[in-house]
């Protein structure tokens, strides 16, 4: 796979330097280096201490990574909302999780989505999961498909430039507005690898959820909620800390609901900055038929 960019400046920089602005690390300039890559300026291959000159026009081939990688394929459908050389989003379903555990190690989201590349050809089959969902939360996994991908969108989640809006069906509560912020940092709980908590005292990290209330029914609230940090079971609990716990959530302290077997959570949109079309994009997943129909059932 080859990235070619032209060096418009005076200052001559070396080739090491001006890749590292365009987001290539020094790891991958080593898998570029020994794993069969090269790096060539003007068409002539060079080393990266090569100097730029103004309208000098670098270009890289990264070694294809090919079949390796721990996690095995599975032949089972995946709903594609979004695919191109770089970037690939599915509508990740309810009970099944993002990537493998050692209790699950078949069946996840990157082992369908592992089997899809080897039916395709693909010659870059390692999965890059960007974004995480719970195992009963439904709506947009987003992956990238190569390592320098998987990089640069990296840095966008760092910078918290990855917009994630989610909608959710919560119980009304006592302790929230219409719409607002919930600021509080998250830890986990004790004795337990699953559960997290409210972080008191300065423990945890930090977190942010931004919500507001779009239709009210007669038992429960349906929030759009936007995420400006990303920690682990965010939104169940920062609800559940504002008692408004997420429908169907029996992990935070939900009742059983008739309707919903699972946290009434669905990850609708994923908008970010495409580092190689150069323009935002924006992926959303229908609603699922459960939420739906608790939400019609008003």
């Amino acid at each position: 796979m080859q990235f070619e960019w032209r060096y418009t400046h005076e200052e001559r920089i070396t080739v090491k330097m001006f890749l590292k602005q365009q987001g290539v690390s020094r790891r991958l300039l080593t898998n570029i280096k020994y794993d069969g890559g090269k790096i060539c300026v003007n068409g002539i291959e060079q080393t990266v201490r090569y100097l730029l000159s103004l309208g000098d026009v670098v270009t890289i081939t990264i070694p294809n990574e090919g079949v390796q990688g721990i996690i095995q394929g599975v032949d089972m459908p995946i709903d594609v909302l979004y695919e191109d050389d770089h970037y690939i989003a599915v509508n990740k379903p309810s009970g099944v999780a993002s990537i493998p555990s050692f209790n699950h190690p078949l069946y996840s989201m990157a082992n369908r989505i592992k089997g899809y590349y080897e039916k395709q050809g693909y010659a870059n089959q390692v999965i890059h999961v960007v974004t995480r969902l719970d195992r009963d939360t439904t709506g947009v996994l987003l992956l990238a498909k190569h390592r320098f991908a998987h990089a640069l969108i990296d840095e966008q989640l760092k910078n918290r430039t990855v917009d994630k809006a989610y909608i959710a069906i919560a119980k009304k509560p006592n302790a929230l507005e219409q719409k607002g912020f919930i600021e509080a940092n998250i830890a986990m709980a004790p004795d337990t690898i699953m559960i997290r908590q409210i972080g008191y005292d300065g423990q945890g990290q930090y977190a942010l959820t931004e919500y507001e209330c779009i239709e009210q029914l007669q038992h429960a609230n349906v929030y759009a909620i936007k995420l400006h940090t990303g920690r682990t079971h965010q939104i169940r609990v920062h609800f559940n800390y504002k008692e408004a716990t997420l429908i169907g959530d029996n992990l935070y302290g939900a009742k059983e609901d008739d309707m919903m077997k699972r946290q009434a959570l669905h990850c609708k949109q994923i908008r970010f900055y495409h580092p190689f079309k150069q323009q935002h994009i924006t992926i959303e997943a229908p609603m699922p038929e459960d939420m739906l129909a608790y939400i019609k059932r008003g």
